[in-house]
């Protein structure tokens, strides 16, 4: 049958919590493409997203990992807590919902995909198993998949998601794998409802192993039911219990690791410091292995063979306890259980269980002692060879055939090797159409078993699988389909849009690209570098002049533009010259005409991120949208074509602290860094975040290690201090302020536009947020400095509202009146509205606070307030203005309403120099200046 006749056929083997996010996310892509997909599920389980995992019914065994990483989506780190809320259950992020209740979110998610599929798209689930597989004879299909009841499956590709394997129990001794007694496989069904029955022999209860297995166990075991006097003995060879999440969640600290080596000591040494030095600045270990957990891949591929069988002898054991972490109810439960004596833990290893006449065991240990148990419940991790599980399918994926295996494995046998996800066989070759994730991958990326990985697999593999089941048709570069032909290959952004110059000069251009999309420095310079290379290079050539022009980059962008619009004319594409277009417009002074050309550029070509990012205002680029709501609708409609992009995430979380949504913009941003650890852009959402809702602490600290870490090469290195001193200046700890802006924000530090809005700005709000409220408050650094290293330009003759603003601050904070009316004038005739018509006015009332003239200054301030959002910025940034109208109310005696702004403020976050001003405002006793 022609292929171009029918739908095509995937096939996934395993209908656990793996294979559920892989259909999901084909149902969801296929859609998106409107690509006619049939999608065929293989498992013996009752319903899909009930694997071994996921099966229980029993609602104390809880996730080990928190609702807010429970997400389907990568791209919508919320969907599952919104799914709880809408049915009845906690709202929490860092709730720990039963596993269950997250069975029963597959179920839906997947099953609300395939309806608004609407037939493009139908899954089918079959109650069998999968015995084997083999490469196709028939052209039509690429590989056919054998069922336990005898059937042929011909598929189009087949993706193997079997989920963790079963425990394995060859340490128990032939007498105790004999017994009636014993429990192999906790999990299966039934398996401990006779336990939990058994009122005839010993009411004691023997596990082995004592890791997360074993607190499922302890928890179901410990309920009441059969034996309210039993008493759980759980042994392993080490008797260590995995350690217990935190009771408040604090955001991973994503260590820097391209100096930690490449061998296990090395490694080890490294991740043993980066610990410490985490606990050392929060109290707490946990966010440094958190952290761990977005590098731990990287780290893996570097080591050896030799040194992975080495880690998984020596350190995997006390990695386990540390990182997969049981719920802290679940560790509430377990320490009550054993104050009452009902739970004893310790080490052990069983030698010899011999049977009891009343029923139950005598269980000798390796050390003598000995035990009479009803039970010996198996309660030991997966085993790791998958040469060594018994399963028909990966048995016949490794079995050498004449035209070789179909798959191979990988370190110690944890798994198969792939190319990102597709099996690799016998010839090292990915030529047959199979594909897995999850647990199959553990022995190329250690970490590999937690939804947070799978779903992030799940969807780069929906994306791999369909474009060779069903590849789109191949486009012209101007995006008209065009059947039959094969436009030569060119190389491509990070974006994957094409690039009109040679491989070298693409390469250092998507390296300068990168750069800029990661607020990282230096990437003008190697996009200048890559105009060397290829002189012709029109979109580098209009990318510098953009740089230039729109975020303040060095560089001459007159002399860019005109090396752009020279080279256009013998090379480029309709997107390289429609930029080339815009580039010129924005330089020309064509306000509106440019904003328009810009914004209908990113319609056509929505994944320019150069183009995006100069619309959209962010740290970087002021951008070209004065309405914040036009801004945010722009960001929304950008989904559909970025994905799960780590750059869009991270500009979405920005969007979502700019709307309030601040439990939202945490998710995401932490959602972008657990994919680009360097991301400026998440990394700013996120410290808005802790700053909006009084995570002062914990902002600072998180901060600090981010900028010694990860943001080493950020290149608004000054911001992100100057985020980190508005923490302290809430905290009230002018002291480590003080040493904050000497080493990080005085001159020569910081120069230019960065010195007017991050450092003149705080010595302001430094002033009228404590050293004028409190007698015993020095001032604040002399602000001189920061004037020189500003420049008169800036100061009285910004070039955008923005910065109007910060020049107005700046005069102010130097008493210079003169030159702030001066601005004041430039500013009532100036082009943009927003100067115009709210920052002349603005200047108009820090006149009259500079003179003193305090009621003047309240009436002014209160009248611009209001108005402040068309000026840009973000809300922490606008926030000084709204500090120096409660120091004008003050003065002018209305100190209720003064004391109403702040309790507002209060309301939403805590701060202690506000509790504190408060409090000097209860006592109506501000000291005279």
């Amino acid at each position: 049958m022609d292929r171009s006749c029918r739908k095509a056929r995937v096939v996934i083997v395993g209908a656990g919590a793996a294979g559920t996010l892989t259909a999901l996310h084909l149902t969801r892509e296929a859609s998106r493409r409107t690509t006619p997909l049939e999608i065929v599920l293989v498992d013996p389980v009752d319903r899909w997203g009930r694997g071994v995992a996921f099966a229980t019914t029993e609602e104390q065994h809880l996730l080990n990992v928190p609702a807010a990483g429970m997400s389907a989506f990568p791209q919508d780190p919320s969907h599952f807590v919104t799914w709880r809320s809408r049915h009845g259950h906690d709202g929490d992020a860092y709730s720990f919902a039963a596993r269950a209740e997250f069975a029963r979110y597959l179920d839906e998610t997947l099953t609300e995909a395939v309806r608004q599929a609407d037939g493009e798209v139908c899954v089918e689930h079959r109650r069998t198993r999968a015995v084997s597989c083999r490469r196709s004879t028939d052209e039509s299909h690429g590989v056919v998949v054998t069922t336990a009841d005898g059937r042929d499956l011909a598929a189009d590709a087949v993706v193997i998601a079997p989920g963790l394997p079963a425990a394995g129990h060859d340490w128990a001794p032939a007498s105790l794998r004999r017994s009636a007694f014993f429990v192999p496989d906790p999990w299966a069904p039934g398996a401990l409802d006779v336990v939990r029955r058994d009122r005839v022999g010993p009411g004691d209860v023997l596990l082995v192993g004592t890791g997360l297995t074993m607190v499922d166990v302890a928890l179901s075991l410990s309920d009441g039911v059969g034996r309210p006097d039993r008493v759980v003995h759980a042994i392993s060879r080490s008797g260590r219990v995995p350690a217990s999440h935190a009771p408040v969640l604090k955001p991973a600290a994503i260590p820097e690791i391209a100096d930690w080596g490449n061998t296990l000591e090395q490694i080890r040494t490294s991740t043993v410091e980066h610990i410490a030095g985490v606990e050392r600045a929060t109290g707490d270990w946990r966010p440094a292995v958190d952290g761990l957990r977005f590098q731990v891949a990287h780290l893996w591929a570097r080591l050896s063979e030799t040194d992975r069988v080495r880690f998984l002898a020596e350190d995997a054991g006390r990695w386990n306890v540390i990182r997969h972490r049981m719920a802290p109810s679940s560790r509430v439960v377990l320490r009550e259980l054993s104050h009452a004596g009902r739970l004893d833990i310790g080490t052990g290893e069983v030698r010899d269980a011999q049977p009891l006449a009343q029923g139950g065991l005598r269980v000798t240990l390796a050390d003598g002692a000995v035990r009479d148990v009803g039970w010996v419940v198996n309660c030991t991790g997966p085993r790791p060879d998958v040469r060594d599980l018994g399963n028909p399918l990966l048995d016949d994926l490794l079995r050498v055939r004449e035209d070789g295996a179909l798959a191979t494995v990988a370190s110690a046998g944890m798994g198969v090797r792939t190319a990102n996800g597709r099996l690799v066989d016998g010839h090292g070759s990915t030529a047959a159409p199979l594909w897995t994730l999850g647990a199959l991958r553990r022995g190329e990326l250690w970490e590999s078993t937690a939804v947070p990985e799978i779903r992030t697999q799940a969807l780069a593999l929906a994306s791999d699988v369909l474009d060779v089941v069903a590849p789109l048709p191949r486009r012209l570069e101007d995006g008209r389909l065009v059947p039959g032909t094969h436009p030569v290959a060119r190389p491509r952004d990070p974006l994957g849009l094409p690039l009109s110059t040679t491989s070298e000069a693409a390469a250092v251009y998507n390296q300068g690209l990168e750069r800029v999309m990661l607020l990282q420095g230096g990437g003008e310079d190697l996009i200048r570098h890559a105009t060397e290379l290829d002189p012709d290079f029109a979109l580098a050539h209009a990318a510098l002049a953009m740089l230039g022009h729109e975020a303040g980059a060095s560089g001459d962008v007159r002399s860019s533009l005109a090396a752009a619009q020279d080279a256009i004319t013998r090379r480029g594409d309709a997107r390289e010259r429609s930029l080339v277009d815009v580039v010129g417009l924005r330089i020309a002074d064509a306000r509106r005409s440019g904003a328009e050309a810009l914004l209908r550029h990113i319609e056509d070509h929505p994944r320019d991120v150069l183009a995006v990012s100069a619309a959209v205002p962010t740290i970087a680029f002021s951008g070209i949208i004065d309405v914040q709501q036009d801004a945010w609708d722009l960001v929304e409609r950008l989904a559909p074509s970025y994905g799960d992009h780590w750059w869009y995430i991270s500009l979405l979380a920005f969007t979502r602290q700019d709307q309030g949504r601040f439990d939202e913009a945490g998710l995401l941003a932490e959602s972008a860094l657990s994919c680009e650890p360097s991301s400026g852009h998440a990394v700013h959402a996120l410290t808005h975040v802790f700053y909006e809702t009084g995570q002062h602490e914990t902002g600072r600290e998180w901060l600090d290690h981010w900028v010694a870490e990860s943001g080493r090469s950020a290149s608004h290195r000054a911001h992100f201090s100057w985020h980190a001193a508005l923490h302290e200046l809430a905290l009230d700890d002018t002291e480590a302020l003080r040493r904050r802006y000497y080493s990080q924000l005085a001159p020569p530090a910081v120069s230019g536009v960065r010195a007017l809005i991050d450092s003149a700005s705080l010595l302001w709000r430094w002033r009228v947020s404590a050293t004028d409220w409190f007698e015993s408050e020095s001032a604040p650094p002399p602000i001189a400095a920061v004037l020189s290293a500003v420049g008169d330009t800036l100061l009285d003759d910004p070039a955008s509202s923005f910065v109007a603003l910060h020049s107005a601050l700046a005069h102010t904070a130097s008493g210079d009146v003169e030159r702030l009316r001066r601005l004041a004038s430039r500013c009532r005739v100036a082009d943009e509205a927003p100067t115009r018509e709210v920052v002349s006015r603005l200047c108009d009332a820090l006149v009259a606070t500079a003179e003193e003239r305090w009621s003047d200054a309240v009436d002014g301030l209160e009248a611009v307030l209001p108005d402040l959002v068309v000026v840009g910025g973000s809300a922490a940034q606008r926030e000084v203005i709204e500090e120096t109208l409660v120091l004008a109310l003050a003065r002018s005696g209305r100190n209720d309403r003064a004391a109403a702004v702040i309790e507002a403020r209060l309301e939403r976050r805590p701060s202690p120099v506000d509790a504190r001003r408060l409090a000097v405002l209860d006592e109506l006793a501000l000291p005279a200046r």
